[in-house]
């Protein structure tokens, strides 16, 4: 099952502070729960962890992510295509062209409700980017890259 497959992760988070990697991890069964037929790619960078969830293997299908900062230990859930999702509480956080997200200082001030109706439409949004059904994949944990560069613990 993809949610056990967290050894690259775990190994990924062990540099953060450990109410850092247990947001991460919160923030990831809450995904999981809502989506086990997505695939989480992973991506260990030199300034950030960040894991996404998608319906291929392909990063510009993501529709949603959570990103550790390593300078600052910041925790970010976001929406690679945010800027095309219905925001009406507006507390999507981004200018830019795609990316919108929240920060998340503590899960319990998380908003559940809210964050479930973008991720549906965020989820609805990257299904249509895909343009070959072959691409498609269920419920797999996939490590996308890893930082040349190591971080310090």
């Amino acid at each position: 099952m993809p949610i056990e497959e967290k050894a690259d992760l775990l190994k990924f988070l062990a540099p953060f502070q450990p109410d850092v990697q247990e947001r991460a991890l919160w923030l990831r069964d809450f995904v999981w729960d809502l989506f086990p037929q997505a695939n989480e790619l992973i991506y260990d960078n030199y300034n950030a962890l960040a894991f996404g969830w998608s319906p291929t293997e392909k990063t510009g299908h993501t529709f949603c992510t959570i990103a550790v900062f390593r300078t600052n230990n910041n925790l970010q859930f976001g929406f690679y295509q945010g800027a095309g999702l219905t925001d009406p509480e507006k507390l999507l956080i981004g200018n830019g062209k795609q990316y919108r997200y929240i920060t998340v200082p503590d899960v319990k001030a998380f908003p559940v409700t809210y964050i479930k109706q973008l991720l549906q439409q965020a989820w609805i949004n990257s299904l249509k980017l895909v343009k070959d059904p072959k691409q498609m994949m269920q419920g797999e944990t996939i490590t996308k890259s890893i930082s040349a560069k190591q971080r310090g613990k």
